[in-house]
């Protein structure tokens, strides 16, 4: 077990993190981004990546790696590390990020860009299929899929996108929705709905998973306007139906918003002085990279300024969080 003193430390190295910390490090502040994984956050979970402003066209896992090292020739610290299970905000005004190895980072202010974990349908079988026919990311398995007949649960971009990605394995994907229309935009839509593919189940939801031999076989199927139930014959189902944001770590209240996501002010400071907020983890109207890295420089130039003010002994005004409309469910 070790303490380090730092300026700032940025916890979880997605595109926010990455961001974040390329900032830091142009700013000569001391500073570190831990990650519990490899960097990248959900870009490693994509395929393509298309609507990156002067990216047309990028593989997920390539713009992750752009990320990291742009970041790294900037001075970023990011560090693949044991998993941060707490920070706390101690009695002279500074922040305590304790590791699961009891390591403690020191800091007077902090960046969250833990991003989120996605949210399960919390069903029958879906624990018991996790690994076995059930899973939440398709980059990651859809090439276990080959030639089978596959589901995907969900109605954003997300899914619908995710299910498109699936039918170069899969020999038939459908994509099963509780409502009468996607929340996809419009252009991501139009493939689903070219795809020959892809069929597409409305208004039905999935009551339970079931497999034989550890293996998944069906899933039974309601339709919620008429009570109807059925059995879909499936070998595998991909969930994609939203995202918890990762902010159990905050040790005291915290403002946040109905879903969980932290609301911050302008400056994407939290209610929580010295705290601020990037990325996935912040109510914001939507969740995208441009909006990861767009709200992480805010983030870090805005530490920067607090830890002058701090410094000189005229800190800041406190925060006052606005509520944002949260994003895609």
């Amino acid at each position: 077990m070790a303490t380090h003193e730092l300026d700032v430390v940025t916890i979880g190295a997605g595109p926010a993190g990455m961001c974040a910390g390329m900032y830091v490090g142009r700013a000569m502040l001391k500073g570190v981004v831990l990650e519990q994984g490899l960097p990248g956050g959900e870009l490693l979970n994509t395929e393509v990546i298309e609507d990156y402003i002067g990216f047309e066209h990028v593989l997920g896992y390539d713009l992750a790696e752009k990320f990291s090292a742009h970041a790294a020739k900037f001075g970023a610290d990011v560090r693949t590390y044991h998993r941060v299970e707490k920070v706390r905000k101690i009695d002279d005004g500074t922040f305590e990020t304790v590791m699961e190895n009891g390591d403690i980072f020191k800091s007077p202010a902090v960046i969250v860009t833990a991003g989120g974990t996605p949210v399960k349908l919390e069903v029958p079988g879906e624990i018991e299929y996790a690994g076995k026919g059930v899973s939440y990311c398709a980059i990651c398995d859809g090439a276990f899929f080959k030639g089978h007949t596959i589901m995907v649960v969900g109605g954003g971009d997300a899914a619908c996108e995710e299910a498109d990605f699936l039918t170069r394995y899969a020999a038939k994907v459908y994509i099963v929705h509780r409502k009468g229309e996607f929340r996809a935009s419009k252009l991501v839509q139009s493939r689903v709905f070219k795809n020959p593919k892809i069929e597409v189940i409305w208004d039905t939801v999935v009551d339970a998973i079931v497999g034989a031999d550890t293996l998944m076989t069906h899933a039974k199927i309601r339709n919620v306007n008429t009570g109807e139930t059925r059995d879909l014959t499936a070998t595998g189902i991909f969930i994609f139906i939203g995202f918890k944001p990762n902010t159990g770590i905050i040790e005291g209240h915290v403002q946040h918003d109905a879903s969980g996501y932290l609301i911050t002010d302008a400056n994407m400071e939290t209610s929580i002085r010295g705290l601020f907020a990037a990325g996935d983890v912040r109510a914001q109207l939507t969740r995208q990279v441009t909006t990861a890295v767009g709200d992480a420089t805010t983030a870090a130039i805005a530490v920067e300024k607090f830890l002058t003010a701090r410094k000189n002994g005229n800190p800041a005004p406190a925060p006052m969080p606005m509520l944002a409309r949260g994003g895609e469910g």
